[in-house]
């Protein structure tokens, strides 16, 4: 060969678990092709591309076939029979539409993502539930915009919508809502999304599958940091800013997801997703970088309510109610003077005494209507005056901070 003396063998590409997989645990029905799909999320858009057509080309001659998968859903099934409740946060719809549909450019017009994305997605919804489907788990799908976790009371419609999922005993599958956007779209930049969904489910963890191990101490000793308790600019220092062909992600944008863990109360973990069964080996090894987060759940709703880029509304309340207000209570519509612009339910409104000194910023209950029509009433007034019944706070002290 000409270049021989240039090429050297590195090792086998292929873990020493799947090497040592025994025969018959691949083995199928006879005549029936295996397919053994190995791949982390940088590579997600290679199989998308590659998968799709060998299969056609296997119906076309009457192939059957069956695939195997590194991430197993017994680990899922396993979980949920202990009580826990799972959301995924999936990519590839733009990829897979550029699959079926044969589109072959790389750099694609924010129209043509769209389109293609709204192809695509009905193959990959269709993935994971055909991947579920013989454990009799069902799945729902939502898709989500920047819009839709940034607007507080569209946040608590998408959280609804989780906690009827989980009612039903159904896997949400979620995906950024792509046809869509109107900002240019990447691939495979899932982190900080699913670090929303997160916050707003109010998740307990938060698992980042990638291609390593965690966050290394240094690139060449690759020694995982096993704790990170604050994010400053010596943890980011230590971020490949390396990016996948494909992805926009990488290691910055999983520090930027830790951040919103850590300030959700949320806990998360970078694990190495390129293994056979990554979840039951984090939850065997505890091999991975976790995330530990600042604040408990509650402190963290508020601070989200206090971080908020201005307000919708002002509300201005009567002595007796900043008094009540100090000692912890809710605001109800007696100690209500005035209102000032228009809001909605689920608004983020700015609390104010009759001189327009700040009190408290809080999530209000009511749209700007409805307390017009009842402010100054007593509680019990309220469904003769509104027509329906409704609960009597107008910010719940849950929902409020005191400035």
């Amino acid at each position: 060969m000409k270049y021989k003396k240039k090429i050297f063998f590195s090792g086998y590409y292929l873990r020493k678990e799947i090497l040592e997989l025994k025969k018959d645990e691949l083995e199928t029905q006879k005549k029936k092709l295996s397919i053994l799909v190995i791949g982390g999320s940088q590579s997600a858009k290679i199989f998308s591309e590659a998968l799709p057509s060998i299969l056609m080309q296997c119906k076309k001659v009457n192939i059957k076939f069956k695939i195997f998968q590194q991430c197993s859903e017994d680990n899922i099934e396993k979980l949920r029979k202990k009580g826990k409740e799972f959301v995924f946060v999936s990519s590839g719809a733009i990829a897979l539409g550029q699959s079926y549909l044969k589109v072959k450019k790389k750099r694609l017009k924010i129209e043509m993502s769209q389109a293609l994305a709204s192809v695509g997605q009905i193959h990959l919804t269709n993935i994971y539930k055909e991947m579920f489907k013989k454990k009799k788990i069902n799945i729902g799908q939502i898709l989500i915009s920047p819009d839709d976790t940034e607007q507080r009371r569209r946040a608590i419609n998408i959280k609804r919508t989780f906690e009827n999922l989980f009612k039903l005993k159904a896997i949400p599958v979620v995906n950024e809502n792509d046809t869509t956007a109107t900002s240019e779209i990447k691939y495979g930049d899932n982190d900080r999304l699913a670090a929303r969904v997160a916050q707003i489910i109010s998740a307990d963890v938060l698992i980042n599958f990638s291609d390593v191990n965690g966050l290394y101490k240094s690139s060449k000793t690759k020694q995982v940091i096993s704790e990170v308790k604050n994010i400053n600019d010596e943890i980011y220092a230590l971020a490949d800013s390396k990016k996948s062909v494909y992805g926009s992600g990488g290691m910055v944008t999983k520090l930027d997801a830790a951040k919103i863990c850590m300030n959700s109360g949320c806990y998360m973990a970078i694990a190495n997703g390129k293994q056979i069964n990554p979840l039951d080996k984090l939850l065997k090894t505890n091999i991975c970088t976790w995330f530990l987060p600042k604040v408990s759940s509650l402190d963290a709703r508020k601070k989200w309510i206090v971080s908020s880029i201005g307000s919708n509304g002002k509300i201005y309340i009567d002595s007796g109610a900043v008094k009540a207000l100090k000692n912890g209570k809710s605001l109800l519509p007696a100690g209500i003077i005035k209102i000032d612009g228009e809001f909605f339910k689920g608004d983020n409104i700015l609390i104010v005494d009759q001189n327009g000194n700040d009190c408290a910023r809080g999530i209000v209950s009511f749209s700007s209507d409805e307390i017009n029509k009842v402010k100054g009433l007593k509680s019990d007034q309220l469904e003769s005056i509104l027509g329906y019944p409704t609960k009597s706070e107008i910010i719940h002290r849950d929902d409020m901070v005191k400035l």
